[in-house]
């Protein structure tokens, strides 16, 4: 028998009070079964975490960014310990298939390794001054609170991208995750706080904290002043609402939204690459990833052919009890993922699109559980409901005749998170990454648009957010900026050649 929730949070340290008896119920999508029950913070609780981590940042700050990092790879060996329990965990709470959920973890473990080499690197700029005898220099330093607001889908690998280098950075963490997945929230900050532990006294108690609860927990995250950084990943709906209240108090916020990515294919690109790379990013995840692949904008030349070889592949497709082998389609998140899927396919045929698969698949005789067939539409037009995204194993397929027309299909939608196309042609590779080429954050070539490595940053813009996360130099979002001059000399010579002499 597989172990249940119960048995895995026990394992991982979480003691069975916070996850019993609450009223926050958290289900498995794979039977629609209860896992456990957490109590939600209230308001004023969330106002009390933020006091409390504002003393544990007053205290982390000082400790060298060298030893913060030792943190991090502490906590990137408890990660590696568990790593089976916490990816069955995810397995469990979302539905991701096996080696996701593994994957999802190892994605854990490489930023604690990034953080770890960045406590060495958060490194500034000494810069020329017009002045004699002085220097001037660009310094970083800790930023304060950081409230992190993470979305089901990445219920883990997400937030470790901003604790591990908010950490790392001398910030201290509060944070609320989606109120689906309480359960791999709670598993985080025990491995955490086994790290911290093993760590010592100069980690201060309140340097993480979990606050689950639903949208009053976030707001109150939001509007308090307290936290300087904002770090939400969700729905560009959320994005709405989070982004302008941040700003009413001329706080940040990192916002990391909505996704509508489109796969170019050339007739010069190898369909066999093409086909895999494609199937993964629409179908993958049950399309719930936020880079999943939701439109294929196809040559006319092989555009036949494509949607031959892909029908094939999407009905030949598992979909299942993630756990199972030879699985590669899970349940969707809740019923109402399935009814906005259902939904967006009747749109499309209204529309005029060519509807294959997107039926309900029953699994194990859970009727609370909602799992479907991956869908294909063929499309005359990029209609409102192309342009749309849907978090479900939708993939819409269109027609070009010239590159130009592909990009800009590629482009007009709301969204710019991640792109790609699949070619042989040297000239049409390096157009779609130029400047008059993909408008995404993300641009690959002859790999699809999900399944991002974390030593780039990763976002995207428009109503995507204009966020950075994860690798390159995303650290910075985590601190302030100074800029320091320092006069050594005797004088006191103003910039510009301006006198002001007594």
């Amino acid at each position: 028998m597989p172990p249940t929730a119960k048995e895995i949070l026990a394992a991982l340290g979480v003691p069975e009070a916070f996850h019993t008896g609450g009223k926050l119920v958290a289900r498995s999508p794979i039977d629609g079964l209860t896992q456990g029950a957490v109590r939600g913070a209230a308001a004023g609780e969330v106002q009390e975490a933020i006091g409390r981590g504002h003393g544990a940042f007053i205290a982390w700050r000082q400790v060298p960014a060298p030893r913060r990092g030792e943190l991090l790879r502490l906590f990137g060996d408890e990660l590696r310990a568990h790593k089976t329990a916490l990816a069955t965990l995810v397995t469990l709470e979302v539905g991701k298939v096996t080696s996701e959920g593994l994957g999802e973890v190892q994605e854990m473990i490489d930023i604690c390794d990034f953080a770890v080499g960045a406590s060495r690197q958060l490194h500034g700029l000494t810069i020329a001054t017009e002045r004699p005898g002085h220097r001037m220099m660009e310094v970083w330093h800790p930023l304060g609170v950081v409230g992190v607001i993470s979305a089901f889908n990445f219920p883990v690998a997400v937030w470790s991208w901003n604790a591990a280098l908010a950490l790392v950075c001398g910030n201290a963490l509060v944070w609320k995750p989606s109120e689906k997945t309480p359960l791999t929230a709670l598993a985080c900050q025990a491995l955490l706080e086994r790290a911290m532990q093993r760590f010592g006294q100069d980690a201060p108690r309140y340097l993480s904290q979990v606050l689950n609860g639903g949208a009053a927990v976030a707001e109150a995250l939001v509007d308090d002043a307290r936290v300087a950084l904002v770090s939400a990943t969700g729905s560009t709906r959320m994005g709405r609402a989070v982004g302008p209240r941040v700003a009413a108090r001329f706080g940040r916020s990192l916002l990391e939204l909505g996704g509508n990515n489109a796969i170019i294919v050339t007739p010069s690109a190898d369909l066999d690459l093409a086909v895999r790379g494609i199937l993964f990013g629409a179908y993958g995840t049950a399309g719930q990833r936020c880079t999943s692949t939701r439109r294929v904008i196809a040559h006319q030349s092989v555009h036949h052919e494509l949607v031959m070889r892909l029908e094939r592949a999407r009905a030949s497709l598992k979909v299942g009890d993630p756990r199972e082998p030879g699985v590669l389609v899970g349940p969707l998140i809740d019923e109402m993922a399935w009814l906005a899927m259902q939904a967006s396919l009747d749109q499309a045929a209204d529309q005029g699109g060519q509807v294959s698969g997107g039926e309900r698949v029953m699994v194990g005789g859970h009727a609370q559980a909602f799992y479907a067939a991956p869908a294909l539409v063929q499309m005359p037009a990029q209609t409102a409901v192309v342009r749309h995204e849907t978090f479900a194993p939708i993939l819409y397929v269109l027609r070009y005749d010239a590159l130009s027309e592909a990009i800009a299909l590629q482009n007009d939608v709301p969204q710019g998170l991640s792109s790609a196309i699949f070619t042989n042609d040297l000239r049409e590779a390096e157009a779609f990454l130029s400047a008059t080429g993909s408008d995404c954050g993300i641009a690959n070539v002859n790999i699809g648009t999900s399944g991002a490595e974390i030593g780039g940053a990763f976002g995207g813009e428009k109503e995507t957010g204009g966020g950075r996360e994860s690798g390159s130099d995303a650290w910075k979002n985590y601190m302030r900026r100074a800029t320091n001059t320092i006069n050594y000399s005797n004088a006191l010579p103003l910039a510009q050649g301006v006198r002001f002499d007594l």
